[in-house]
């Protein structure tokens, strides 16, 4: 008989270090691709795993995940069981902000209370990939573990961006450090480290206790304080990410493909991996979708006539006439004829104007590029004017005014 599943999706963080992207959307609002957003990923997964009692906690910026949800994910008519509900900190008991994701999930001991889970999934919101969760419930139960965490190796050079697990041999983890200077290297792969992957599955006991304990503490945060504390009592299991296999998964794909999208960097070489003629990833998988708003999973379309290669319009935008070379063109972006677009992201409310000319920039919405701009061609007075990131892409922040 399959458990059952209580999930919370962390989506309240602000995403700091994707300024200027989030000034007008929270991180996990941030439209992805074609026609997703960030939230579609975690959110179809637990969906496709027969996870479908979902909670997802909000802070930053709420309104927009709030009626995103409401349009595209509120759950199957006449199953109670079956539900994705946004949860705000003042409509908890508590009624007081969020301070960190495990004082959230202690907000909402109640709703555990209330459904009496099996097990509880905490995951986050704002990652590119594919998951089939009920392997990791499965290795959860027949490893008897109180806690599992799911990881996946990552570079050193990133490690400050991750909670760093030294597990044994037998996955059991020994040390969790929050983002460190000095991180311990996987044994086998001296250049990488393992990495948290911020999704985690708890026996309901271990989990209400724990953070009781942490609150009489004063303690807010699962990576930080939670888990160090966790793994000195409890049995606590880190999950490889790299032994999860979903159908449909292409030859040219990067099996075990994750990535966090927590710079803008990070967010345009994601967007990368999506194109040419052998993807990293592929958002398109009709065996496990990520669901694209309306939850059909349908297609991006690539646009290909003749003036465009490489590249991705998605539903809704509109691109005739223009050149589009390594571009992506989100749902519901507009460039006219005449415009050219060599290795950019023009994100979701964005108008480029006829004639313009861009290279290796990012067009945060809403904005409208005008007609006969040239941005990416003279560095010099682009960083002057809008600034670049440590990659060289020249970022064009929302101007909400348009």
């Amino acid at each position: 008989m399959r458990p059952s599943v209580l999930a919370f999706v962390m989506a309240g963080g602000e995403g700091t270090r994707l300024d200027p992207l989030t000034r007008v959307l929270p991180k996990p609002a941030l439209p992805f691709g074609g026609c997703n957003r960030l939230i579609d990923f975690v959110l179809s997964n637990l969906y496709n795993s027969h996870v479908r009692a979902v909670y997802v906690l909000l802070q930053y910026r709420p309104q927009i995940l709030l009626d995103y949800i409401a349009a595209n994910w509120a759950g199957s008519p006449g199953k109670a069981d079956e539900f994705v509900r946004p949860v705000l900190p003042w409509l908890t008991p508590a009624r007081a902000p969020f301070r960190g994701t495990a004082h959230a999930v202690h907000q909402c001991l109640h709703l555990i209370e209330e459904h009496a889970p099996d097990l509880v999934a905490v995951f986050a919101a704002d990652h590119v990939y594919r998951m089939d969760v009920r392997q990791m419930i499965r290795f959860h139960e027949e490893r008897a573990a109180d806690a599992t965490v799911a990881a996946v190796p990552v570079p050193v050079k990133y490690a400050s961006s991750f909670g760093i697990i030294e597990a044994d041999e037998r996955d059991q983890i020994r040390r969790f450090q929050e983002k460190p200077r000095e991180p311990a290297r996987l044994p086998h792969v001296p250049d990488a480290v393992y990495a948290s992957m911020g999704n985690y599955l708890f026996t309901p006991g271990v989990l209400v206790r724990a953070l009781r304990d942490a609150c009489e503490r004063g303690e807010v945060d699962f990576g930080r304080h939670v888990l160090p504390r966790l793994i000195l009592t409890r049995r606590v299991l880190a999950y490889d990410f790299s032994r999860n296999m979903v159908p449909g998964v292409s030859a040219c794909e990067d099996p075990g493909y994750w990535r966090d999208v927590g710079t803008v960097d990070a967010y345009v070489l994601t967007h990368r991996d999506l194109l040419g003629r052998k993807p990293r990833f592929k958002v398109e998988n009709r065996q496990w979708p990520i669901f694209c708003g309306d939850r059909r999973g349908a297609p991006q379309s690539h646009a290909g006539n003749g003036r465009t290669r490489n590249s991705i319009v998605g539903p809704g935008a509109v691109a005739t006439k223009a050149a589009l070379r390594k571009s992506i063109v989100q749902r519901g972006a507009y460039v006219e004829p005449g415009a050219e677009l060599a290795d950019c992201i023009i994100m979701e409310g964005v108008r480029v104007r006829r004639g313009a000319r861009l290279r290796q920039t990012l067009v945060s919405g809403p904005n409208t590029i005008a007609e006969g701009e040239s941005i990416g061609h003279d560095l010099k007075f682009d960083r002057q004017r809008y600034g670049t990131t440590p990659a060289g892409v020249i970022v064009v922040p929302p101007r909400p005014e348009y």
